[in-house]
């Protein structure tokens, strides 16, 4: 079977993980709900700053920021959609844009139709 998927690439300060951590939780609750088949948040182990690309260059992350990875999971690109619309509605995920325990400015997004999988 083959799936869609959204995948998210962020910086968020070392001193506002935990913020994070139960902001995502909401999230996961809240795509997984609404119709995603999976919902993953990981934070960087072994990520190297790269001379011309790299993850910490892609969203211009500053000594006091960890980069975030991650992605979640649907069907089909019209099930993603279906999801989004709803997961975009939801009062729960409403931002503060004031207290956004990250800048989404530099947040990196898109889909993904897979093309190999095992």
């Amino acid at each position: 079977m083959s799936y869609y998927v959204d995948g998210f690439v962020l910086a968020v300060p070392k001193a506002k993980i935990e913020e994070y951590r139960k902001l995502a939780s909401l999230a996961g609750d809240v795509w997984m709900e609404h119709g995603a088949l999976s919902y993953v948040e990981c934070v960087a182990e072994d990520v190297p700053y790269g001379e011309l690309t790299s993850f910490p260059r892609a969203v211009q992350a500053k000594d006091d920021e960890i980069v975030v990875f991650s992605w979640a999971t649907y069907e089909s690109r019209a099930k993603r959609d279906e999801v989004m619309a709803k997961v975009m509605a939801d009062p729960r995920l409403k931002p503060d844009m004031e207290n956004m325990p990250f800048d989404g400015k530099r947040m990196i997004f898109g889909g993904f139709t897979t093309i190999v999988e095992r």
